[in-house]
């Protein structure tokens, strides 16, 4: 080997370090990608889970309209409250979890019994009356409206954007269902249709609202076996005057009401595990994809262009609603971080 010159010594220390500076680089990038990998594929299983969820309600829905064409709207709250019993209790029986059950707040259980058959109700009889897309675009609201009532209820700050979105949707919401038209056209809406899909978004927004207030004392479980159980009481005791007896064709419909029911339920729960609510709330509109296709297949009705305006509305607000929570949520935590710092 001979000996190096001073611009050969120079130029190696460079390539060195450049070397070196390049490794150090492909590691920092190499660590970036596993973990970038790890994150997306739990978020890629949430939302697989919430689409999943989403599709299982909708089965759902459309067995609750299949019944409502030859039940009154009350009994077929009764059907829907005591389809999931059964896959709750075997489950739990299954897992042991008897314990789980006790309410610790009868009151408070009791009045969601009551808000769970008003959002049932009001569903059932906007879905007898409405195509499915229909309703579920006014039901979109439901996030709106929680949004609104979080301030009366918990004192909570909303913004001027927020509040701008939720009037936003809720002028969606009077495009779709248009106070004053008399036309029944194709893939349009009765109005008493459209005022029960709004009075179900409101039980639903309240529902949920009191959900925060039962969580810190009462299991995930035992509020939704306890407003199940109670809809049934509920709904079953107001269904007899008006009871028609179950047709044995009609069966297939509540087993699959009760299993669709419990798997929505169980993948809805494990969709917010795996991912944060940011990503995989949006993926709840897809509903009105499934509503639409309901409608088309089985009713060969076809969205019209004053619904689908208005669903463009109502989405965009909600979407826009997660996106403002989204990004105060992010602010408190950073705040929070410097504080501690």
């Amino acid at each position: 080997m001979g000996v190096r010159t001073a611009s050969q010594i120079k130029t190696w220390r460079m390539t060195s370090i450049s070397m070196i500076y390049s490794n150090l680089n492909s590691s920092r990038v190499t660590r970036r990608r596993v973990a970038c990998a790890h994150m997306p594929a739990k978020n890629v299983r949430g939302i697989l889970c919430m689409l999943v969820a989403v599709a299982s309600f909708s089965v759902l829905d459309l067995c609750m309209k299949r019944l409502a064409e030859t039940y009154p709207a009350m009994q077929v709250t009764f059907i829907r409250g005591l389809a999931s019993l059964p896959v709750i209790l075997i489950a739990t029986a299954y897992f042991g979890r008897w314990k789980d059950l006790m309410p610790n707040r009868w009151g408070l259980h009791l009045l969601r019994g009551v808000l769970q058959v008003a959002t049932l109700y009001f569903f059932v009889y906007a879905v007898s009356r409405l195509s499915l897309a229909n309703a579920y675009t006014i039901f979109m609201s439901g996030p709106l409206l929680i949004t609104a009532l979080s301030v009366p209820f918990f004192g909570e700050r909303v913004g001027w954007q927020r509040w701008a979105a939720v009037a936003a949707g809720m002028l969606g919401v009077l495009v779709v269902v248009r106070p004053g038209g008399t036309e029944l056209e194709l893939g349009g809406m009765a109005i008493l249709g459209g005022l029960a899909a709004i009075a179900s978004a409101t039980a639903y927004a309240l529902g949920v609202l009191l959900i925060r207030v039962l969580q810190p004392t009462e299991t995930s479980i035992a509020t939704m076996f306890w407003a199940l159980s109670l809809t049934a009481v509920f709904a079953g005791v107001l269904s007899i005057p008006a009871w028609v007896p179950v047709l044995w064709d009609h069966w297939y419909y509540i087993a699959i009401m009760g299993v669709s029911g419990a798997l929505g339920q169980h993948f809805l729960t494990e969709a917010f595990r795996l991912a944060a609510p940011s990503v995989v709330a949006p993926l709840e509109y897809t509903a009105l994809a499934w509503g639409m296709l309901f409608d088309w297949l089985l009713w060969m009705t076809v969205p019209s262009a004053r619904m689908l305006i208005g669903a463009a509305i109502i989405v965009a607000s909600g979407l826009f609603v997660i996106h403002r929570e989204r990004l105060l949520a992010a602010r408190a935590s950073q705040t929070t971080s410097t504080a501690q710092a």
